[in-house]
């Protein structure tokens, strides 16, 4: 009988502790979801207050971003591998495990309640954080004051004859460079070198003359599975997670100079895609190395002449015509490379890319990569004034 009442005693004290048990991960589910909701409120405060007061995003860029990169890039510049590469990989498997383990628990059990409390209550505290560092880390920045702004570009479009003249001049510093950098047995341009470093300065020289880009800035990063990029028809990405340039390691060897220029002027705060790409341009043009300026060349050239074919076909045919053979063997190169990719995959990268863009105040969606011509044409106009 006195067993009897201990075991009693017993199983009665076990399923109180059972329930304290459950009630604890109630309470810690509870906080993981309202910690989850805090974070994501207060990154839409935050880019409601950069939308809302520019002021109010410039001060950020200049002074909180500014400390962010200093410390996160600096640290992260410490591994000699993409950081967020690798935690894309990480993260995207422990999803898949948290799944696994949220249906086993609840076959197991025989109640998905509680399971799937946890799965979504952490789900929730994931988002906030990554949404909140995205805010902190990149969405102020979509509306600081503008480069053309900084450096006092007055960008008001441009004529027919502008543009005739920027593609004779990029012509001429194609033709110019084309000759002076490594080709293999194909023709095709090869780095040679260390182009991270270089990048960087590239960039730190253009920081002596705008001193909205002095400092010093990270390595950039080609990304060990560069396929990831490929597929989305994407040349680069500034990862805000951890305030990494990242470039993409298959594509032809004339595209990344610049490239990983464009990506590093993503962490001075410049986001608007035109501007970075017009920073990556001049850069790679200004710079001391041969190969970086053909690749700013090359690049820059790309973008008018397809203005000028859309805005005068026959003078466009004219500039086209007298290309060098060297720099047609690289955009043939780089037109095969791409067409390998095209696929529905690209299509909707595409797509939501301008749908990203778009959100962050770029009107023009993916259409304002190509009005850095407008940047170039302004440029110019400096320049010779």
């Amino acid at each position: 009988m006195a067993q009897d009442l201990q075991r009693m005693r017993q199983g009665k004290e076990e399923l109180q502790t059972g329930e304290k048990q459950q009630k604890g991960k109630g309470q810690r589910e509870k906080k993981r979801a309202l910690a989850g909701l805090f974070l994501l409120l207060a990154a839409v405060l935050l880019l409601f207050a950069a939308r809302s007061f520019p002021n109010f995003a410039t001060w950020y860029s200049l002074h909180i971003y500014k400390a962010l990169v200093s410390l996160a890039g600096r640290f992260f510049g410490i591994f000699p591998i993409s950081v967020s590469e690798f935690l894309l990989y990480i993260l995207a498997v422990f999803f898949v495990f948290c799944i696994g383990r949220t249906i086993r628990e609840a076959v197991h059990s025989g109640k998905a309640a509680a399971p799937l409390a946890r799965f979504f209550s952490g789900l929730l505290l994931a988002a906030g954080i990554l949404f909140f560092i995205y805010a902190a880390a990149c969405g102020v920045n979509y509306y600081r004051t503008s480069f053309a702004e900084e450096t006092s570009l007055e960008v008001e479009g441009g004529t027919v004859e502008e543009l005739k003249e920027a593609c004779r001049m990029l012509t001429d510093q194609v033709n110019e460079t084309a000759s002076e950098v490594y080709r293999d047995e194909s023709g095709q341009m090869k780095l040679t070198g260390d182009v991270q470093e270089r990048a960087v300065a590239a960039m730190e020289k253009l920081g002596e003359k705008y001193d909205c880009l002095e400092g010093e800035y990270p390595r950039p990063k080609g990304l060990v599975f560069s396929w990831i990029l490929s597929v989305q028809k994407l040349t680069g990405i500034y990862s805000p997670f951890t305030i990494e340039a990242n470039y993409n390691t298959e594509m032809t060897d004339y595209n990344i100079p610049f490239t990983a220029c464009h990506e590093l002027a993503h962490l001075k705060g410049f986001m608007q895609e035109q501007e970075a790409t017009f920073i990556g341009y001049l850069a790679a043009l200004e710079s001391d190395d041969t190969e970086f300026q053909y690749s700013g060349a090359l690049l820059g050239w790309i973008y008018c002449t397809n203005a000028l074919q859309e805005t005068d076909y026959e003078a466009y045919r004219e500039i086209r015509s007298e290309l060098c053979e060297e720099a047609e063997v690289d955009l043939e190169a780089n037109s095969q490379f791409w067409q390998k990719y095209e696929s529905p995959v690209a299509e909707v990268a595409n797509e939501v890319n301008d749908t990203y863009l778009k959100a962050n105040g770029q009107q023009d969606g993916v259409v304002s990569y190509d009005r850095m011509v407008e940047l170039i044409l302004a440029y110019n106009r400096q320049q010779n004034g």
